[in-house]
């Protein structure tokens, strides 16, 4: 029973709740990371993308909309 608890924990975390923390960290430094830090986010995006496609239907990748002054 143990065991099992186990796996839907792990499953639980590397399915939902990395990549949504995932999704909000790159939200957050998307334009302003360097290059490292660019090369850790391709290599988590790779790493969780199973968890990134099950949550792609709910999240909002596009950036915020610019305010044109007139």
């Amino acid at each position: 029973m143990i065991v099992a608890l186990l796996y839907l924990i792990l499953t639980g975390s590397y399915l939902l709740v990395i990549p949504g923390g995932l999704y909000l960290y790159l939200q957050k430094r998307w334009y302003v990371a360097s290059s490292i830090e660019r090369l850790l986010m391709y290599f988590l995006m790779f790493f969780f993308f199973p968890g990134m496609l099950l949550l792609s239907p709910f999240l909002n990748f596009r950036p915020k909309r610019r305010e044109i002054e007139a």
